[in-house]
């Protein structure tokens, strides 16, 4: 999609911290063998490969299209990475690694309002657009300005579930006939996203620990007064757009409008990784992941040099998993062998 699917965290955590003075020298560039790389030799490169190929065609850059055209020859896939590239350590300030989880949700819906099915999917409409910021999430759910215009994709049965796959920006929805639509991020309101999960934690009713997306689901439906005002908190509004370009099959749309593969692509930050470059990850915390994945996705809460979301595919079970993902470890980006050496600060200045 043209914007990425947002992350879990920016439910949960709000974005990431902010870049302190520390951080205004600029990164700094590790260049490692592919023997620091821990668990490097048990991967199955020929996924990472396959998944490299979705968005290598994109990328305008010299040396990336002749890697590109090298990828398209079937390779030995791991023979092509350590070939190629240079694993690259990129840390700024006093950034951390973590890694989070984000999914594209399922919802129940209908072509057409029906006592279930009342809470509508919205195009962006044309003052949206030419309006910046325009009307906030209460003024949108709570006043007239879309009603009667025929800006409605679909009708949900689940304001929560709908809340989330806004934040999420793209999903799909199983209508009542068997059929099956897919939505995608089709433009926002433009005001800033306040963090529910945050909200939560300021006023007591969570941890910072205890806080999660089914948590905060949960004590929406329990508290169903106090809940529908706790969405009106955040004043960021999503609209939507039909994607029918993409086969049921593939994965939804990344930021560079390819589909994502599951547990293959990542959401990163485009000012320290590239997108479409090649990334390993070495997450730790619970399962344990030693894997290479690709660039194929941004995010609002996706900031930082040691920062990546990772994409763990389509429905609940996706969604419970990406969902209580909040872990440490490392991560290299794999660069152009001629552009990783180039990072290095020059000896004689």
């Amino acid at each position: 999609m043209i914007r990425t699917l947002a992350a879990i965290a920016l439910v949960m955590a709000g974005p990431f911290p902010g870049k302190g003075s520390a951080e205004e020298a600029g990164p700094t560039y590790d260049i490692m063998e592919f023997s620091d790389l821990d668990g490097w030799e048990n991967d199955e490169h020929a996924s990472a490969l396959a998944t490299f190929r979705e968005t290598c065609r994109d990328l305008d850059d010299p040396d990336w299209r002749a890697l590109c055209r090298a990828a398209g020859d079937n390779p030995d896939p791991r023979a092509f990475f350590e070939l190629f590239f240079r694993p690259v350590r990129i840390t700024h300030g006093s950034d951390e690694a973590l890694f989070t989880g984000y999914f594209e949700p399922e919802l129940d819906g209908s072509t057409r309002p029906s006592p279930r099915f009342r809470w509508p999917l919205y195009r962006m409409p044309r003052e949206a657009e030419e309006t910046r910021p325009w009307l906030t999430r209460r003024d949108i759910l709570t006043g007239d300005a879309m009603t009667g215009r025929g800006l409605e994709i679909a009708w949900v049965d689940d304001p929560v579930e709908l809340f989330f796959l806004q934040v999420q920006g793209s999903g799909r929805i199983r209508l009542q006939d068997g059929r099956t639509i897919r939505v995608g991020y089709g433009g926002a309101n433009g005001h800033e996203y306040r963090s529910i999960g945050l909200e939560l934690i300021r006023r007591g009713t969570f941890s910072e620990h205890e806080v999660s997306a089914d948590r905060i689901k949960k004590w929406v439906r329990e508290n169903p007064l106090q809940g529908e005002e706790l969405l009106l908190h955040n004043p960021s509004y999503v609209f939507f757009r039909e994607v029918s370009e993409v086969p049921a099959d593939k994965g939804p749309l990344g930021a560079m409008n390819r589909s994502i593969t599951p547990m293959r692509s990542i959401a990163v930050d485009p000012a320290y990784t590239p997108l479409g470059a090649p990334v390993w990850i070495e997450k730790d915390g619970r399962d344990v992941m030693r894997r290479l994945m690709v660039a194929q996705d941004t995010g609002s809460a996706i900031k930082g040099a040691q920062r990546a979301d990772i994409f763990a595919g389509t429905g609940a079970e996706a969604g419970q998993w990406a969902g209580s993902l909040k872990d440490p470890g490392r991560m290299f980006v794999l660069l152009p062998i001629q552009r990783a050496y180039a990072l290095l600060p020059d000896p004689t200045l």
